[in-house]
């Protein structure tokens, strides 16, 4: 006969498992999405970089909105209600983009679906507006000592498996990769049903963590610029400046891809080294200082490994940054908290991405590099300006 304890932890291992399997769904999706979609735009439908950065630019401005909506509904609704109804939203884009070319579908499908390659799925890219109640069902689920590790290792689990998702991509036409999508993004969907959620409610009124969540939407507004500048672009930088084909491309993302997911798993040690201010500082600054070569040094082995670095630093240190998060803020006000984020990240992100996209139509490839190293600069020196006193006072508690 198992006791409470062990039939509690049977009830957790089972429903993060399923959780797991719903993400891994979308994970795969969102990889074969990320590949194909560039080229679609510009190879199959022959429309131009500004074309491609205005539908990243509405995909990253839906994002923002529905996360908004999503951590709102999250707090209020109850996690399995807002997961299941924003997890129909993605398998809804991608069958969009495969039964029509029409340019105002293609946008209201990258607007669903949130296309807008800004980053990991946790970091609002594909199908970014699901966000807020993943992060707050595995805070729900998860210890306060180990939700770094349970992060990193989702982190893990959806970077391994968007990798696979850009390999497979290269087994269909640009067009045929959106119905895989679909019915793969579609499956995960069911994964939920058993699961068993803590639900609570929050209220609504006076946010008693404004402070700290200011903080972390000032940081998310600059994540989201320099993010928007840069990280969309890194496919069709490659289209353009060295005319990768897409089984070749397919290939590069997976080992992107792969060496991010195995780069999430060093978050329980970076957080114990450097702890969240210095894992943030350290990994996204040597990424700084990488992707300064892209424009810089016109060499495709050179470029090509900058690529498959850079993704690792940048998400390296998220689980220790999503882990803070979750101990800074009250647990009945994190969905907003992550909904508010994500709006000021996703929004600042769309104007980037509408900047790069003309300036790579103007053929002006390095200017939005340029800028990405300054933003990101700034946006370390406000992380240590914002929370070294607060980590400070963490430890010492």
């Amino acid at each position: 006969m198992p006791t409470p304890k062990q039939e509690t932890l049977t009830r957790t291992t089972r429903s993060l498992s399923l959780i797991g399997a719903f993400r891994v769904s979308r994970s795969v999706a969102a990889g074969m999405i990320t590949i194909a979609f560039p080229y679609l735009i510009l190879r199959r439908l022959h429309d131009t970089a500004l074309i491609l950065g205005l539908l990243y630019t509405a995909g990253a401005m839906a994002t923002a909105l529905f996360g908004l909506v999503f951590g709102f509904l999250t707090d209020l609704w109850g996690q399995k209600k807002s997961l299941i109804a924003v997890g129909l939203m993605l398998p809804l884009s991608a069958g969009l983009v495969f039964i029509s070319r029409w340019l105002p579908a293609l946008f209201l499908a990258s607007m669903l679906g949130g296309f807008s390659a800004t980053g990991s799925l946790m970091g609002g890219g594909v199908g970014g507006a699901a966000q807020a109640p993943q992060v707050v069902a595995l805070a729900d689920l998860t210890a306060r000592g180990r939700r770094t590790f349970i992060f990193s290792l989702f982190t893990f689990i959806s970077g391994i498996t968007a990798a696979i998702g850009a390999l497979l991509a290269r087994l269909f036409t640009a067009r045929d990769v959106f119905a895989a999508a679909a019915l793969i993004s579609l499956l995960g969907i069911a994964c939920l049903f058993p699961v068993h959620f803590s639900e609570y409610r929050g209220r609504l009124g006076r946010l008693q963590s404004k402070t700290i969540i200011g903080k972390f939407t000032v940081t998310g507004v600059l994540n989201g610029l320099s993010a928007g500048l840069i990280v969309p672009f890194l496919i069709p930088f490659f289209v353009i400046v060295y005319h990768v084909p897409k089984s070749e491309m397919s290939v590069y993302g997976f080992v992107a891809g792969l060496l991010a997911s195995l780069a999430v798993l060093t978050a329980p040690q970076l957080d114990q080294i450097w702890g969240f201010v210095g894992s943030i500082a350290v990994t996204r600054g040597v990424g700084v200082a990488l992707l300064l070569l892209l424009p810089l040094v016109h060499d495709l082995p050179l470029a090509l490994l900058v690529y498959f670095v850079t993704p690792a630093l940048r998400v390296a240190a998220m689980p220790v940054q999503r882990a803070a998060m979750t101990e800074l803020v009250r647990g009945d006000e994190l969905g907003r908290a992550l909904g508010l984020s994500q709006v000021g990240r996703l929004a600042a992100s769309s104007g980037a991405i509408a900047f790069t996209g003309a300036m790579f139509d103007l053929s002006d490839i390095a200017l939005p590099f340029y800028a990405y190293a300054a933003i990101m600069a700034c946006n370390i020196y406000l992380y240590i300006r914002f929370f070294r006193s607060v980590e400070s006072r963490e430890e010492q508690d």
